[in-house]
C-alpha cells in the first residue's frame, strides 16, 4: 500500500492581488478612485501615470489616470474571499492565463461585502488580478544568476482552477 506523498516544493500559494482602477484622467475621479481602493482594501493605492500622450483624450505623458494597490500574504487571502463572493463564487474559465494568474473586474465595487455606498465616491468599477506561485519562482527575479522557471514547476491555469476550488469554492464555468 504505497501512498503517493507530494512535494513541498508544488505546493501553490497566492502571491499577491492586485486592485486597479483606470480612470482616464486626473483631478476629482483620482481622488474618488483613491478613496474606494482604500476603502476595499485597507491600504493606501498609489497612482499610475500614463506612459504617452493621447491628444484626442485629453491625457498627457506622466499625468496620474489610474490607481492602484497590492496586497500580499493573509490580507490578500481575505480580500480574494470577499472578491469571490461579489462574483458569485464563479469564475469564466478565459479568466486564467497559463502561468498562474486570474483576472476578473467587478463592475460595482459596493457589491463587494463589506463595502458600503459612499455618495462622495459613487459606484465604480475594478479589475483585479491574482497571481499564484510556487516555492522556488525567485529565481526568476533575483538579482544572481537569474534563471527560468522549469516547465514542470510553471503553474497551469488547470492547476490554478484546481487550487482556487479547493481552498476558495471556486467554481469555474
Amino acid at each position: 500500500m504505497s501512498q503517493k506523498i507530494e512535494s513541498p516544493m508544488k505546493k501553490i500559494t497566492v502571491s499577491k492581488v492586485v486592485l486597479n482602477m483606470g480612470v482616464g484622467k486626473s483631478g476629482e475621479p483620482i481622488e474618488r478612485a483613491k478613496r474606494a481602493l482604500e476603502q476595499i482594501s485597507g491600504q493606501k493605492p498609489s497612482p499610475r501615470a500614463a506612459k504617452a500622450t493621447q491628444r484626442d483624450w485629453g491625457v498627457h505623458k506622466g499625468e496620474p489616470i489610474g490607481v492602484a494597490v497590492t496586497l500580499r500574504k493573509k490580507p490578500a487571502i481575505e480580500l480574494i474571499k470577499r472578491l469571490f463572493t461579489a462574483k458569485g463564487n464563479q469564475i469564466k474559465s478565459s479568466s486564467f492565463d497559463d502561468f498562474g494568474n486570474v483576472s476578473f473586474g467587478i463592475r460595482e465595487h459596493i457589491d463587494i461585502p463589506g463595502v458600503k455606498y459612499d455618495p462622495n465616491i459613487g459606484i465604480v468599477g475594478l479589475n483585479i488580478s491574482i497571481s499564484l506561485q510556487r516555492p522556488g519562482f525567485n529565481i526568476r527575479i533575483r538579482s544572481k544568476h537569474k534563471a527560468s522557471v522549469g516547465h514542470n514547476h510553471i503553474i497551469t491555469a488547470e492547476d490554478a482552477k484546481a487550487f482556487l476550488a479547493h481552498e476558495f469554492g471556486l467554481q469555474v464555468i
